[in-house]
């Protein structure tokens, strides 16, 4: 027999009787109070359609997707043909990154299917599309850090996130370790999982419960969809991936892995982190001979982590690793094997308004560059041609976060000056970038002056960048960019810093 209740308690407030052993819940937003499957394989659905339609996705929504298959991901492609075929349309494309097997998306955005897209970097036919002036709203480029800090905040609300997960259990919980496309570490979408009004878990390994190790839990899942695929693992590889052997990034390694040696900050308990681009790789294949020589052991390596990094924590030269996603197939392998090696989400990473970051942690950054200017600013948004060749990922982030952030490049690229009067997009402020390291000497940026010092005492070649500006002219053969963007052209993409303030805009790319 149900007892009487009071409907309010002096000191505690109203009261809602108890209804059942499985009475509803009332109706809450945010994050923690979504209702999703009750019991065993009450999650699962039978396909993507249904999935949109349990999520309640309508025209003008908000949905997610994360980059941790890089070039590889299947899944975008998948989600937006679906909601394309259900009708819906003026949609935002919230995606960690963007990568030329994302090519099917200018379709959507030529048809009004997507007209809005924020993502941490683009390449490819999608950001050609998008610095062509195809998308009917400028696209906005974040940081991983600020992408983290935006959804956190409210600032970018996800209706649903779509999460590639190559290893899901019936109830959602997912790692990135299993399967045909284990991709290792799965930072991305846990503050996806963590914000979105919805989640969905989409696989081709349906694993028993529970699915161990768990990276994301069941608790952040409302639905899980088995597919045929989610993506090509091989393809996480992309870009150059190995040391350089060109002779000139060969120095310009060398030379930055003195700077390092010279800064003072080589000492036990060094953190460091890189790229995977040839002369990055080139850095830290030297600085860990560096280390090895001086018995210097590192406290940590972060960031996108490369098998060059896990070498290092390997040989002892780091006493971990710590992850948000795995740049190759080396590094996916010593995620499932060693626990050491760490994952990390991208609020961890990099949130500049998170209880701390790991990019406050770094020693060293090796920064890579399109273009520096005078005032140090770096481009790494745009080519010499207008095209939008990548974005700030967590260039911006870790930059600001160093005590060292070093810029690695050669004076030219191809007939190109790379050190140039002034970048054509910022993407990392100058007063956060402490030095650039090239084949004609070290630029030190003058709020470094103890820096300067430092690397002066070493004996190592410093020159001013005004130098190295005039070098890299001559070199090129005074051969200019092309014709930049009038400044009334329309606005094609927004490049925030990680606080959410825009530090510049790109224009349509001229014809």
């Amino acid at each position: 027999m149900q007892p009487t209740l009071p409907s309010h308690i002096e000191g505690y407030g109203p009261v809602r009787p108890f209804s059942g052993a499985y009475g509803e819940r009332p109706d809450a937003e945010g994050p923690g109070r979504r209702r999703g499957g009750r019991g065993k394989g009450a999650k699962l659905l039978p396909d993507l359609r249904t999935a949109i339609e349990r999520c309640e996705l309508r025209s003008g929504c908000t949905v997610s997707f994360h980059h941790h298959l890089r070039n590889g991901d299947g899944v975008l492609n998948q989600v937006m043909d679906e909601l394309a075929r259900l009708g819906l349309r003026d949609l935002t494309v919230a995606a960690s990154s963007i990568f030329p097997v994302h090519a099917p998306l200018v379709e959507h955005i030529r048809g009004g299917v997507v007209t809005k897209i924020v993502t941490g970097y683009m390449t490819g036919p999608v950001a050609d599309a998008v610095a062509a002036g195809m998308l009917a709203n400028p696209a906005m480029m974040q940081t991983h850090g600020g992408r983290a800090r935006s959804i956190e905040s409210g600032e970018v609300g996800i209706d649903a996130a779509f999460i590639a997960a190559p290893a899901a259990d019936c109830c959602g919980n997912l790692n990135g370790v299993d399967g045909p496309s284990a991709c290792g570490s799965f930072g991305y979408p846990v503050v996806d999982a963590q914000c979105a009004r919805h989640v969905v878990a989409v696989t081709n390994n349906l694993v028993p419960y529970p699915a161990c190790p768990i990276a994301i839990s069941q608790e952040h899942v409302d639905f899980i969809v088995r597919v045929g695929s989610i993506g090509d693992a091989s393809q996480i590889v992309s870009g150059t991936t190995r040391p350089t052997g060109n002779p000139i990034g060969l120095q310009v390694a060398e030379t930055a892995a003195r700077v390092i040696d010279a800064s003072g900050l080589l000492t036990d308990g060094f953190s460091f982190q890189t790229g995977a681009g040839g002369v990055s790789l080139a850095v830290a294949s030297r600085l860990a001979s560096h280390m090895a020589e001086r018995g210097v052991r590192g406290s940590f390596g972060a960031g996108g982590i490369t098998g060059m990094i896990v070498k290092m924590l390997e040989a002892g030269l780091f006493r971990s690793l710590l992850d948000v996603q795995c740049f190759d197939l080396e590094a996916v392998a010593s995620f499932r094997r060693n626990s050491a090696h760490q994952m990390m989400s991208a609020s961890m990473y990099a949130n500049p308004w998170t209880r701390g970051a790991v990019v406050d942690q770094l020693d060293c950054m090796i920064l890579g560059a399109a273009e520096i200017d005078l005032d140090f600013n770096v481009n790494v948004s745009t080519g010499t041609d207008g095209r939008i060749i990548g974005g700030s990922g967590g260039h911006s982030d870790t930059a600001a976060g160093a005590k060292l952030a070093l810029v690695t490049t050669q004076l030219t690229a191809g007939r190109f000056a790379k050190i140039v009067r002034r970048v054509s997009t910022v993407t990392t402020p100058g007063e956060t970038v402490d030095a650039v390291a090239t084949e004609a000497g070290i630029a030190v940026n003058p709020r470094r002056d103890d820096l300067r010092e430092r690397l002066a005492g070493a004996g190592l070649p410093v020159v001013p960048i005004e130098q190295l500006h005039e070098q890299a002219c001559r070199l090129s053969g005074g051969v200019a960019a092309a014709s930049a963007p009038r400044a009334d052209e329309r606005i094609v993409a927004v490049v925030q810093y990680r606080d959410g303030s825009v530090i510049d805009v790109i224009r349509r790319k001229p014809e």
